[in-house]
């Protein structure tokens, strides 16, 4: 049985979820990932983690559809069986997830339930399906926003469910801490390429304009903080909030 640990990476086929994928395995880790309907973009991820020399495997998920977590805990459990020879992995990682530019006074019902289902309840009911499966004295990553700090118009109900996440990652932290396992939250600022974040030149401008370090931020700007976390450096950080922005003042 390898002594290799293993994460597990919701949304981890592109943008902030590949590259903490990558990240992961560059410091000798094995890999879960999930993706939603883009196979193509997780298989290539997969690819890119066996040329580091790591396993690698890719799950679909609907991160969103709670009634499905019984069914992906179970091939969860047969995969890390058959693939790693375990039965356990060591590091949940809460990324996936959308944005919604939407108005305070726009937002419909059905947006609001739609990002509560993907960047709250889903991660919450997701992580306590998965707390059988998770070694004892591992560790949980979650990803949040700068949003959740600072306002601007557009992002209340992502802003929101992202505030949720910080606070839930609190009690994580507290409930968790009898078997060894931490509970951070990283929030990166706006992050271009890959993700979700809208990208043009206007955009871009004003992201710089607000940035002490003059740049927008990239998917690299991130894994390597979640890969922290992981490590055994980190060991003794438990429930902060850690925000990767460059320094945005808003």
């Amino acid at each position: 049985m390898s002594d290799s640990k293993i994460a597990l990476i919701t949304g981890g086929s592109r943008g902030i979820g590949q590259n903490i994928a990558l990240s992961l395995a560059q410091k000798g880790n094995d890999i879960i990932i999930t993706y939603l309907s883009n196979k193509a973009s997780a298989d290539e991820t997969v690819a890119a983690i066996q040329a580091l020399g790591r396993k690698a495997v890719a799950l679909p998920l609907n991160t969103s559809d709670i009634k499905g977590f019984d069914a992906f805990a179970d091939q969860l459990s047969k995969v890390l069986k058959t693939a790693f020879g375990k039965t356990r992995f060591d590091f949940l990682i809460n990324n996936a997830g959308t944005s919604l530019q939407s108005s305070v006074t726009a937002t419909t019902e059905s947006q609001f339930d739609e990002m509560m289902n993907i960047h709250l309840k889903g991660v919450y009911f997701l992580t306590q399906k998965m707390l059988p499966l998770l070694q004892d004295g591992g560790r949980i990553v979650n990803i949040s926003s700068a949003v959740s700090r600072i306002s601007y118009p557009g992002v209340s109900v992502y802003g929101i469910m992202k505030g949720g996440m910080d606070v839930y990652t609190r009690y994580l932290a507290a409930e968790l801490g009898a078997r060894g396992i931490s509970a951070n939250v990283v929030a990166p600022g706006a992050i271009f390429g890959g993700g979700a974040m809208e990208d043009n030149p206007g955009m871009r401008s004003f992201v710089e304009g607000i940035t002490a370090l003059g740049r927008v931020g990239l998917p690299d700007d991130v894994g390597g903080v979640v890969a922290f976390l992981c490590s055994d450096d980190a060991k003794w950080v438990n429930g902060q909030r850690i925000e990767v922005t460059g320094g945005v003042s808003l």
